[in-house]
């Protein structure tokens, strides 16, 4: 079974970062089909409840983290997942806080001591393997996207994620909600992105 993992950071319910990445799900597990089952994880962050990153330093070996809340569930998917899709609005030229409150509590996914030259850090790697992704991004029309490209492409490194696809969706009108779902030719490049990121599943399951 692939397991394909999507992550909303929109607070907003039927925002157009959803509607975009559900549309690269269900054109990776169409695309799929029959060779091979998959399941698709959706992930809407404002509706877990979990504590910021406390920076506590120490390695939460054998757990993924010491805090054991509604992340507990994602983290074993994270590490086990064949894709990752990962999506936020972008506010004051970043990700959400939703996004940025998620991929600080996944620091223990590494070592810090990247030398292992340190015998506290015994942070064990949880990630075995790479994975393909792709992330969603969207904003005003005159919003600046790199911070969030950045942040979100800092984090798919740091979870062993290989970024193949990046789309980004200026919203024509932000006190508007789910406005994706109006844009044809915007869809149509999130069932491209997912008819790719399909194509490199299988040429892994081989």
């Amino acid at each position: 079974m692939i397991k394909i993992l999507t992550i909303s950071a929109s607070p907003v319910e039927g925002a157009s970062t959803d509607i975009i990445l559900r549309e690269i799900a269900g054109a990776i597990i169409n695309r799929l089909r029959p060779t091979l089952e998959a399941e698709n994880y959706f992930v809407k962050l404002n509706e877990m409840t979990f504590f910021p990153c406390q920076a506590c330093g120490k390695a939460p070996t054998p757990a993924f983290c010491f805090y054991n809340d509604d992340l507990a569930d994602v983290y074993h998917i994270l590490a086990e997942c064949d894709c990752l899709l990962f999506g936020t609005p972008v506010y004051f030229d970043t990700v959400s806080a939703q996004a940025k409150m998620f991929i600080d509590r996944c620091n223990c996914f590494r070592p810090a001591d990247f030398e292992r030259i340190d015998p506290e850090h015994d942070f064990i790697r949880i990630i075995k393997r790479q994975r393909p992704g792709a992330m969603v991004l969207v904003g005003s029309k005159g919003g600046w996207f790199e911070g969030a490209r950045r942040t979100v492409a800092g984090f798919f490194k740091w979870v062993e994620v290989s970024n193949e696809g990046l789309l980004i969706y200026h919203t024509r009108d932000f006190n508007k909600k789910g406005t994706a779902a109006g844009e044809p030719e915007l869809l149509s490049d999130a069932r491209q992105t997912g008819e790719l990121l399909a194509e490199l599943i299988m040429a892994r399951h081989e």
